[in-house]
């Protein structure tokens, strides 16, 4: 354990809304540390704002006019008397500049330095720095293409598919296959400016296409003086526009030496920049066994919940620990991965619509209990869900002894759910669980768009579940009408309507 001279933090400004700002709240909580809130207009009512000591308003709705601005946050941490601004996931946690102006205010940064952010901010600083650290990294260039022809001429040597990738992207944006020399120079462009509107960084680097991957990435904790460990693995491969919708730990992927070797190779990368705090190493597993580095995620990860609750940690805590400089408070050796757990992002979207968003008010939301049932969630029965930000509601976690028992746990939980009054994608999830490679382990990333059918996936009614439905529906569209005008329209209704006689009928199956 690393230790070096302590700050003191007794009040701590989390920079974030939803399900993870309450699940900030709630770990500061459990140590004694009082907590501040800043919201939007829209989210006045929001559940982190409930869950504070304080709340402070920093303007519109709009992130860039509220969430995305570092003055109105850091002066509401002066004004509150907070000693640290925790950032969680998003909006300004990978920013650099909000980092130093949080320090240069005389507050700390719970999360690594702004040096860290910046190399492994930029994938090829990233690839420069893991390629000379001895991390595998994909074949490719480290230097920026803009030239068709210089491009054509390094995917003709790496061998296609390539795929093109924006220096400075991140959430699948600024990515696009090329499968043969005549479509580079418009793929190339084309990515170009994706980036540049997306980023505000047109730069564009080329890297050999795996096919059929599996995504794999490594918890890991720093000190920021050089020291690090791991926590162990996560499965992320169930992913819909190159974004994670289902997770699990451990891997039903690596085998022990597999693993060590991907956990040995994250630790050498956060040793590499000194870094601080809570981040995720993620790998690219090729279907050989081979393992390259795909990018670093500077902060506390969406599903580091299952890490928590198979390696026995709470990552919150931690990072506060280490930002308050009492360093690493665990040891190596001292952990180790008991049980399984699988985490399932609930998302205000339709499937059947190509996951377009959902908005609307939550009329019911409701999660059995039990053993090994966890829902971290930003919402409540009541609660509008805005437009404006990520159609995240929370995140359904299950654990259980071994992965078979892990997966009849989310069954019975997921089918066992309600949520109602908007579109959203829980019976997706019974779906998903039911498919043969994901039961047996061996799903890749291409498991949504090989498998996944938006207009057949929900199975048919019989003629008389339709019409009882069919009647259902309009009843409750009059009901919703007749009390309040800005209830959800009858096409979302009918939407729901579907969802609920699917999870009916699961648990019959």
């Amino acid at each position: 354990m690393t230790t070096t001279s302590t700050r003191e933090i007794s009040k701590v400004l989390v920079a974030n809304r939803g399900e993870i700002a309450v699940r900030i709240m709630q770990g500061l909580k459990e140590m004694g540390i009082a907590t501040v809130a800043v919201y939007s207009e829209v989210d006045r009512e929001a559940l982190h704002v409930l869950c504070a000591d304080e709340a402070v308003p920093i303007g519109p709705a709009p992130a860039a006019e509220s969430y995305l601005v570092a003055d109105k946050i850091i002066q509401a941490a002066l004004e509150t008397g907070a000693q640290a601004i925790h950032p969680g996931y998003g909006f300004l946690s990978e920013n650099g500049d909000f980092s130093r102006a949080v320090e240069a205010a005389g507050l700390v940064f719970i999360g690594p330095t702004a040096d860290s952010m910046a190399v492994m901010g930029d994938k090829l600083s990233a690839r420069r720095k893991m390629r000379a650290s001895g991390v595998p990294v994909v074949p490719g260039t480290d230097e920026p293409v803009t030239d068709p022809d210089t491009a054509a001429k390094i995917a003709a040597e790496i061998g296609y598919p390539v795929l093109l990738k924006a220096s400075a992207g991140g959430g699948g944006k600024g990515m696009r296959i090329v499968q043969e020399p005549e479509a580079m120079a418009t793929a190339l462009r084309e990515t170009m400016g994706e980036a540049g509107a997306a980023f505000g960084n047109d730069a564009i680097f080329i890297e050999k296409y795996i096919t059929d991957p599996k995504h794999i990435e490594v918890q890991v904790l720093g000190d920021g003086a050089g020291r690090a460990i791991h926590l162990f693995e996560r499965e992320c491969s169930v992913q819909r526009r190159h974004q994670k919708v289902i997770e699990e730990s451990p891997s039903p992927s690596l085998t022990p030496e597999l693993r060590a070797e991907i956990c040995a190779a994250a630790v050498k990368t956060a040793e590499a920049i000194s870094y601080r705090g809570a981040g995720t190493v993620e790998f690219i597993l090729a279907p050989d066994g081979s393992f390259y580095f795909l990018e670093m995620n500077t902060r506390l990860q969406v599903e580091h919940p299952i890490t928590e609750m198979v390696v026995g940690v709470d990552l919150v805590r931690a990072m506060v620990e280490i930002a308050r400089g009492g360093g690493i408070c665990y040891r190596q050796e001292e952990l180790g991965q008991h049980g399984w757990a699988l985490e399932f992002r609930l998302y205000a979207e339709d499937p059947g619509r190509n996951f377009a968003p959902s908005i609307g008010r939550i009329e019911t939301l409701a999660v059995p209990g039990g053993p090994g049932v966890r829902l971290d969630t930003g919402v409540y029965e009541g609660f509008d869900v805005p437009i404006h930000y990520d159609p995240m509601l929370a995140k359904l976690i299950v654990w259980a002894e071994t992965r078979e028992l892990a997966l009849a746990r989310a069954r019975r939980v997921l089918k066992e759910s309600a949520l109602h009054g908007i579109t959203h994608n829980l019976p997706f999830h019974l779906w998903a669980i039911s498919q043969p490679s994901f039961a047996d382990g061996s799903y890749t990333t291409h498991f949504v768009a090989d498998h996944f059918d938006p207009a057949g996936w929900l199975p048919g009614l019989d003629p008389r579940t339709g019409e009882i439905l069919a009647a259902a529906a309009v009843l409750s569209e009059e009901r919703l009408r007749g009390t309040d005008p800005h209830r959800l329209p009858a096409t979302e209704c009918h939407a729901n309507w579907h969802l609920n006689a699917l999870r009916a009928m699961t648990r019959n199956t």
